[in-house]
């Protein structure tokens, strides 16, 4: 067994919605990156990645190579699914932290369960999402972005 951990960070930019757990989430602002900037994702693969001592996203979908621009977070947690099976992984559970003020991730979080367990091939009640604030404290708190963490656990098959 192992255990891996991410974090990924976004700020805001103009846009009316946010990638979420694979969830398009409604918002008056959207998240600048050069993929979708799916945070929630993001920290998940970083996570699968740093149990089996790969590297993280940046190593594997570099934000310089084109190819990526703009890419769907799920593929890449696919992909990074897919490395760990190559190398006889897979995951056990995994469990995600949404930290923003807003917008209300509640409503969203069965939706980004049920992605994640089908892109991991897990069961959903293997996959915990839940958010929460930072009591208007740091860049969260003010507004400026998103946060995510992620843990999991991966098993040799």
């Amino acid at each position: 067994m192992r255990v891996g951990q991410g974090l990924d960070v976004h700020a805001f930019c103009d846009g009316d919605h946010v990638m979420l757990g694979g969830v398009r989430v409604p918002h008056d602002r959207g998240l600048a990156a050069h993929s979708d900037g799916d945070v929630v994702l993001h920290a998940l693969c970083d996570a699968v990645l740093g149990a089996l001592a790969l590297g993280d996203i940046g190593k594997h979908f570099p934000p310089s190579d084109e190819r990526w621009a703009d890419a769907d977070s799920r593929d890449l947690l696919r992909a990074v699914a897919a490395m760990a099976a190559e190398r006889g992984w897979r995951a056990v559970n995994a469990d995600l932290t949404v930290v923003c003020e807003a917008p209300r991730v509640g409503p969203h979080v069965a939706a980004m369960r049920g992605h994640i367990a089908t892109d991991l091939g897990l069961d959903t009640d293997a996959v915990s999402v839940k958010a929460t604030t930072t009591e208007t404290l740091g860049f969260c708190g003010r507004g400026e972005g998103i946060a995510a963490t992620a843990i999991v656990l991966m098993e040799r098959t």
